[in-house]
């Protein structure tokens, strides 16, 4: 499989704005358009119809922070996926200033998901930061 065959797959996905893939590295990094509502099954199945697998995926994503029964969730913008939020090793705790957390509100996670299982999609992010959008 080449390079511009897992680019052009990628790209058909409504959505993604932008796709570089190397093959030497296997790694493949997309960048989407603001108003996108793809899901990690489409990105996951995509990859697949390509013959690769879904390995660990270093990610940044926007959505609304929730708790819920004491763990954190996100929602994310445009798909409306709900990921549980792990934190990473040594990530910084998340919450304001004043120690409350940013419940309801917008946020920026940067964090990585986890290889999923075979063909289910993921639902952790393992976050490293999580940033209250104003």
């Amino acid at each position: 499989m080449c390079a511009h065959a897992v680019r052009v797959a990628m790209k058909n996905i409504k959505g993604i704005d932008r796709v570089d893939v190397s093959l030497n590295k296997g790694l493949a990094t997309m960048t989407f358009t603001p108003d996108n509502t793809v899901t990690m099954k489409q990105l996951q199945q995509a990859i697949a119809s390509n013959g690769f697998t879904t390995k660990t995926s270093a990610v940044t994503v926007r959505g609304v922070l929730r708790t819920t029964a004491g763990k954190l969730q996100l929602t994310v913008s445009g798909s409306n996926e709900s990921f549980d939020l792990l934190p990473e090793e040594g990530a910084a705790k998340p919450g304001l200033s004043d120690g409350r957390m940013p419940d309801g509100k917008m946020v920026e996670i940067d964090g990585i998901v986890p290889e999923p299982a075979k063909d289910k999609p993921s639902s952790v992010i393992r976050y490293r930061t999580i940033t209250e959008l104003k």
